[in-house]
């Protein structure tokens, strides 16, 4: 069987779409298309499910992916990997750009000054993401392990998330808001052998955040609403006050008393111990957010693209 057509194949099945892995092999959807004919004649079995976006590998086709991806990706590392390749040459990647000033920047400061280059994007979500299919990105840092086959995510960080606000704020809210019983669940204010007929009365804590205006760095909110609906479990009950272009803008928003925010606690946590910021409320369980290392599947096997991946991961051991 030749082995071109399994590429192909292989690519196809792993991006999910036939446009997308012309891209990646640099070849016309059209070549693709009447590679994965001829596969599929010579198989007498359909290897793709066209779908209103892309396509679904059939049962077929990922059974032949597992027997045949170990051995292809073994001869592109034999094939596209070579001694004399430069092992610093410039890399793209995207990530959140707080990300990059906290976390990238620093661990990967030892390549650059080994010769590595960088052009770093502000690019995330799904842009990042195909931009990383299309190969404009050899690396994309996410806030979200991505499905697709044609990735490879691995989990860099656990970030947690808090609640913060400045001067008058702070006094707002309820004594002990947020506290927990000692079972570390959220304390019941009912008697204990109370009926269950009354509704339950409006939370305190929730009325008085209410009150307060509401910083993010989006019109959606995708901080305070991840946060609203981990431990309110519903959304925020106003939009935002202000809307910063950054974290680092929320911060300054919020240091300067303009209201409350959402904030990784590696951004605060100074203010917060010298007194100038305050969590609002102390959660039994901490909003998280993970980070991921993203990368094509296949692509480990370039020099430069190896060792700033197992750089990254060498360094988020002591994040």
């Amino acid at each position: 069987m030749d082995l071109a057509l399994l590429r192909t194949f292989l690519t196809v099945h792993r991006a999910g779409s036939f446009t997308r892995a012309a891209q990646l092999l640099g070849v016309s959807q059209p070549a693709v298309t009447g590679q994965i004919r001829t596969l599929e004649r010579q198989l007498g079995r359909p290897l793709f499910q066209r779908l209103p976006r892309g396509v679904e590998s059939t049962s077929v086709a990922v059974e032949l992916a597992g027997r045949v991806a170990p051995h292809l990706d073994a001869l592109a590392e034999i094939t596209e990997s070579s001694p004399d390749e430069d092992p610093h040459r410039t890399l793209h990647l995207a990530a959140p750009p707080e990300f990059t000033a906290s976390h990238l920047l620093p661990a990967l400061a030892p390549l650059i000054a080994q010769g590595l280059g960088l052009r770093i994007s502000n690019q995330h979500g799904d842009t990042a993401l195909a931009g990383l299919a299309s190969a404009a990105y050899d690396l994309v840092i996410s806030t979200r392990r991505p499905r697709a086959q044609i990735f490879r995510a691995t989990p860099l960080l656990d970030e947690e998330y808090v609640l913060v606000a400045a001067g008058p704020w702070v006094r707002l809210l309820p004594s002990g808001a947020g506290a927990a019983s000692a079972d570390g669940e959220p304390a019941d204010p009912r008697p204990p052998d109370s009926a269950d007929p009354a509704p339950a009365p409006a939370d305190p804590t929730l009325t008085a955040l209410d009150r307060i205006p509401l910083i993010d760095c989006d019109e959606r909110l995708p901080f305070a609403t991840r946060y609203w609906h981990t431990v309110f479990d519903r959304r925020p009950g106003r939009p935002a006050s202000v809307v910063a272009p950054d974290l680092t803008g929320v911060l300054s928003a919020v240091l300067s008393g303009a209201g409350m925010a959402v904030l990784p606690r590696r951004m605060c946590q100074e203010a917060i111990t010298a007194g100038r910021l305050r969590p609002l409320i102390e959660p039994p369980l901490s909003p998280l957010r993970t980070y991921f290392l993203v990368v094509r599947a296949g692509s480990l096997v370039q020099p430069a693209i190896s060792r700033t991946h197992g750089r990254l991961l060498s360094a988020a051991a002591d994040w």
